[in-house]
């Protein structure tokens, strides 16, 4: 199994062999290290537990300092499940590197979505609102009937205003199109959900 952590860059355009122009994101790949290999006997599932980025060890706590020990200062620690995670496979300290992946390869890509604060059921959820005439004054863009006659409550589910976005996304079948080994840049077809410098995890 392949995987690696990048962070969302911005979008661009990419020309291809016939000329034609397609959009596509721009990932900053910088090499994970293995920082432990979980195991179904010990932990009770298979996982790879990796450590990305750098940060001063000063504002890591100290029991995440001990469980690196000597492997780095790292921004943060991601698992990812595998079917079967044992030391013939991988070994603490193991680098991951953007070299994995190959032009033509699909990919999977999870990230976080860019947050949108409170928002009305209109925007969130696609309403249409009240009509436009007959009296309409302050019910524009109010939600209607949220229960009924009755039950003296509101049903679980019911789509409501709320915060949205920051959901965790996962989109399949993404096309590698480019793979820059000297600026550690990974270029994918299409766009990735999430603002600028959002972590994605990426799977082969």
């Amino acid at each position: 199994m392949k995987f690696i952590l990048g962070t969302k860059e911005y979008m661009t355009e990419i020309f291809n062999d016939e000329g034609k122009v397609f959009p596509a994101t721009i990932l900053k790949i910088s090499p994970v290290v293995v920082t432990q290999v979980k195991t179904k006997e010990k932990d009770g599932y298979e996982a790879v537990q990796v450590g990305y980025g750098t940060r001063k060890a000063k504002n890591i706590s100290k029991p995440v300092r001990g469980h690196m020990k000597e492997l780095g200062s790292f921004a943060g620690l991601r698992e990812v499940r595998t079917e079967k995670a044992d030391k013939k496979d991988w070994n603490i300290g193991d680098k991951i590197e953007i070299g994995i992946f190959t032009e033509g390869d699909k990919v999977t890509i999870s990230s976080t979505s860019k947050g949108k604060g409170f928002q009305g059921v209109v925007k969130r959820h696609g309403f249409h609102g009240g009509p436009r005439s007959h009296g309409q004054k302050h019910s524009e863009r109010a939600p209607g009937s949220i229960g009924t006659a009755g039950f003296q409550r509101v049903f679980k589910n019911m789509r409501m205003a709320g915060r949205m976005g920051s959901d965790k996304i996962t989109t399949k079948n993404i096309k590698v199109v480019k793979v820059d080994l000297e600026a550690g840049m990974l270029y994918v077809k299409g766009a990735i959900p999430g603002r600028r410098g959002t972590v994605v995890e990426i799977r082969g």
